[in-house]
């Protein structure tokens, strides 16, 4: 891989898989996450319990997607800055998907009953959220030094004969 690269993969092939393979994560931090509440929200409620399940699953999915889904890019900061950077970079996705569970789980009584619904329908709010901006703003090979230069990097998606070379 050439260290200009900016984003690891662009070939529409590679990055079907790269979102496969982060959706698999997702998938097991679901499993995790309806888990995690399950056992925390007899001692804490429902809203203590989803939020500290919501911080322990982001830090393995990120764990796994450093590992599995982004093991390409040549940017490796230091761990504990790049998962600061995942974690504020998927804020937004926090806000779909745990604005989902609570809106769930506040207004529909047979979600209160039963958490994992909300929980699933909440992942998959955060799903492509959190892949684009994982993928733009946390794994990336280039680290861009300016705002325009960040701007540039996330809008660019021009795929060259190269990339549909690459091993995904």
């Amino acid at each position: 891989m050439r260290r200009n690269r900016i984003f690891y993969p662009r070939a529409p092939h590679q990055l079907t898989a790269q979102f496969l393979r982060f959706a698999t994560i997702g998938a097991m931090g679901l499993v995790w996450d309806i888990l995690i509440v399950w056992l925390l929200e007899p001692e804490l409620g429902l809203t203590a319990a989803a939020l500290v399940s919501y911080f322990a699953v982001a830090t393995i999915n990120w764990s796994l997607n450093q590992l599995w889904t982004f093991r390409h890019v040549a940017n490796r900061s230091h761990p504990v800055l790049q998962w600061l950077h995942f974690l504020a970079a998927n804020s937004f996705g926090f806000l779909l998907n745990r604005g989902t569970v609570y809106a769930l789980c506040f207004t529909v009584p047979f979600c209160a009953r039963h958490v994992a619904l909300p929980l699933a329908a909440g992942a998959l709010m955060g799903l492509t959220a959190n892949f684009s901006l994982s993928r733009k703003l946390v794994f990336r090979a280039k680290i861009p030094e300016t705002p325009l230069e960040l701007a540039r990097m996330t809008t660019d998606l021009h795929v060259t004969e190269q990339d549909r070379d690459l091993e995904s």
